[in-house]
């Protein structure tokens, strides 16, 4: 009698997109080392990490799903990763693995901070994205096989909205493969070596407060304006100062995390059916604006 043929079980696919709560929310913490070389020595990360917890989905069709599309987070100078908890979480629980990090001289408990740090950190957030990759590889981990390797983002607030700024665009400081890049309150940072939209960049999302007085928005629509060679966005935020859209839940955060979700499903995770999401919800009278390819608000 001959044994019935074996059946491979298909892999389970990648989250498809993500839904503001699909899912309850689990964190870890990580302390990378990185070898910078003699000029710059160790650089420690503490590296904030929070993920889908698929043990504990709260949409019964995200049960089971294993590989998520990666966000890594930059704050803005002087601030960590805590700052921004509600929008990180808010990411995380729409099927993301958002890791934010610490920098080692601008961070919220540095003393003695040095901006013109600055310039080294796109090189932190790439070292990060290598060691999670790393752990997402291994065979057992709290984080194994968690990661897609493929589906790599960047997002950032101030002088982190910078230094993913140059992430996607400045020749100096690029990172390959690139999926998308969300830029908060961000602008072109002069000590940057390079040269700004050079080739063709990963789609980037700008999103600025129009009463902001640490980075004007003038500096947003700079970058928005040059960016000519790939698909973009800006958010205005009328009325809106520099932390209350990315800190805490008051207005507009709701806005921030429905529009920033939204382009993240379509162009990280790869839901073509949300391209139209992007703008749904983003346009509130009298609140917030929406624009795209070089459209002004």
């Amino acid at each position: 009698m001959s044994s019935p043929p074996r059946v491979t079980p298909s892999p389970t696919p990648p989250h498809p997109s993500g839904t503001l709560g699909d899912y309850a929310v689990a964190e870890r913490r990580y302390t990378f080392t990185e070898h910078a070389g003699a000029a710059l020595g160790d650089r420690v990360l503490i590296v904030s990490v929070r993920y889908p917890d698929v043990g504990q989905a709260r949409n019964s069709g995200a049960a089971g799903t294993s590989q998520f599309p990666l966000i890594t987070f930059a704050p803005g100078y002087r601030q960590c990763a805590a700052s921004y908890n509600d929008l990180l979480r808010e990411w995380a629980s729409a099927g993301y693995v958002v890791a934010a990090v610490n920098f080692p001289r601008t961070n919220c408990h540095d003393v003695n901070p040095d901006e013109a740090d600055l310039v080294n950190q796109p090189a932190d957030l790439a070292f990060v994205i290598q060691q999670l990759r790393k752990l997402s590889g291994l065979p057992a981990g709290r984080l194994s096989g968690v990661i897609s390797a493929t589906r790599v983002a960047v997002a950032g607030h101030s002088d982190g909205g910078d230094t993913v700024a140059a992430m996607a665009a400045m020749s100096c400081c690029r990172y390959p493969g690139l999926r998308a890049a969300v830029v908060l309150a961000g602008a072109e940072w002069p000590p940057f070596a390079g040269h700004w939209f050079s080739s063709p960049t990963a789609p980037m999302l700008f999103v600025q407060g129009t009463a902001d007085a640490i980075n004007p928005p003038a500096a947003s629509l700079q970058l928005y304006r040059a960016d000519s060679t790939g698909s973009r966005y800006y958010l205005q935020l009328n009325g809106a100062g520099h932390l209350t859209p990315y800190e805490g839940v008051g207005a507009p955060e709701p806005i921030v995390a429905r529009v920033t979700v939204a382009f993240l499903d379509h162009y990280l995770a790869g839901d073509g059916a949300t391209i139209g999401a992007i703008g749904h919800g983003a346009d509130v009278a009298g609140v917030s604006k929406l624009v795209s390819d070089g459209q002004l608000p």
